[in-house]
C-alpha cells in the first residue's frame, strides 16, 4: 500500500488508466473479431466495412501506445491478406 500522498495519487491515476486501457483494448479486440467473423461468413461488404473500422481502431491504439505500432501494422496486414485471399476467387 502507498504511504506518501504522491504514491496514493499515483495509485489512483494508474487504476483509472488501467480501466481506460482495458476498455480500449476490449473494443479493439472486438473490432478485429468482427472482421474475422465476416470473413468466415463470406460477407464481403461486412468484412471490408469492419476492416475499415478495425484499421482505425488499431491506428488509434498504436498512437496512444496501447499496443506497439508494429503489432498494429501486422494485424492490419494479416486481416487485409485474409480478405483478399477469401474473396479473390469471387471477384
Amino acid at each position: 500500500m502507498p504511504n506518501t500522498a504522491s504514491a496514493k495519487k499515483e495509485l489512483r491515476k494508474s487504476r483509472s488508466r488501467r480501466l481506460r486501457n482495458r476498455a480500449q483494448r476490449s473494443t479493439l479486440r472486438n473490432a478485429v473479431k468482427r472482421v474475422r467473423a465476416a470473413i468466415a461468413a463470406q460477407d464481403r461488404d461486412g468484412a471490408e466495412q469492419s476492416f475499415r473500422v478495425a484499421t482505425k481502431k488499431l491506428d488509434q491504439a498504436a498512437a496512444k501506445n496501447l499496443i506497439h505500432r508494429n503489432l498494429a501494422a501486422r494485424v492490419k496486414s494479416r486481416l487485409s491478406k485474409a480478405i483478399k485471399m477469401r474473396f479473390a476467387a469471387t471477384t
